[in-house]
């Protein structure tokens, strides 16, 4: 079924793209912004992975560089029943954590050194537990995928508006709106991806949620966990970049303005309160009787 997911959202995104770039630049515009959504399709399955973690700074590290990180990472995957991801820390005092590759053999799980010195073991496991859930399904393909293609369109959005404020780029396809037209483009298109990155993410944060849960059996870590997240007073510097806050298990945004009003992530309440619901149903709760 994600295979399906990962199809349409190529397609709906293409789509957008190939729209803005119309907009903007008319048939020319149309057929570059197609063979640039092909590249970027492309690029972004192969190496996803790598694009990530770079831009993250994120360092590979082994069990003799943080043996309680490595040990709760292959503990999990080993109750999931997967391969061993490859394992990262990204310095960055911002508590977080990530999952990133386009299947099993090339995922890998990311954490801040912000997350390792804020949670305890049994919420550590929690957090890995719920990027592991992204792995099993697919979702970090998913959020990747969607991530390249908003900050694109973000770009495009971008010509369109310097487009409007010249009086657009020149004359010919005409019928394409004229000033109107690149208006609609740098102020439609971004929201319309944001939409769609928005109502795949929160769906996919509420089941990874759940899921993870399930899988070590300590919903109620995970629960403790994203409190604390949620409670951190330092967040990552991405509110200029908010492309890519979808990949976050917590949102890494200030929460002003649109990035609040198109978050990419349910409430974080909401998550923690159908967590202590699913900590109520397992017939054994390992750890954190409560919160």
């Amino acid at each position: 079924m994600n295979s399906l997911k990962i199809i349409f959202l190529m397609l709906a995104l293409m789509v957008v793209f190939m729209g803005v770039g119309y907009l903007v630049g008319g048939r020319a515009g149309m057929i570059l912004a197609f063979m640039l959504a092909c590249v970027m399709n492309f690029v972004t399955y192969w190496f996803s992975d790598k694009m990530v973690l770079r831009m993250y700074r994120a360092r590979e590290i082994t069990e003799a560089d943080h043996p309680r990180f490595y040990r709760v990472v292959k503990r999990v995957t080993t109750q999931a029943m997967i391969p061993m991801p490859k394992v990262y820390i990204v310095p960055s005092k911002a508590p977080n954590a990530f999952a990133t590759g386009r299947n099993f053999e090339h995922a890998a799980v990311a954490v801040t050194e912000g997350l390792l010195g804020l949670l305890n073991e049994d919420e550590l496991e929690g957090v890995i537990g719920h990027e592991i859930a992204h792995i099993m399904n697919k979702d970090m393909l998913i959020g990747t995928i969607a991530a390249t293609f908003a900050g694109a369109i973000g770009i495009l959005a971008s010509i369109a508006r310097w487009g409007a404020i010249f009086g657009g780029y020149g004359r010919s396809d005409g019928n394409r709106g004229g000033g109107i037209g690149l208006l609609v483009a740098a102020i439609v298109a971004p929201l319309v991806a944001m939409v769609i990155q928005m109502a795949i993410s929160r769906q996919r944060e509420y089941k990874a949620d759940s899921q993870g849960g399930r899988i070590t059996g300590k919903p109620a870590a995970l629960a403790s966990a994203l409190g604390k997240l949620h409670r951190a007073p330092i967040r990552m510097n991405l509110d200029r970049q908010p492309a890519t806050a979808n990949l976050m298990i917590i949102n890494p945004l200030s929460g002003k303005g649109m990035s609040s009003l198109f978050s990419t992530h349910p409430p974080v309440e909401k998550r923690i309160e159908k967590l202590k619901e699913l900590a109520k149903e397992l017939p054994y709760q390992q750890g954190y009787a409560g919160i």
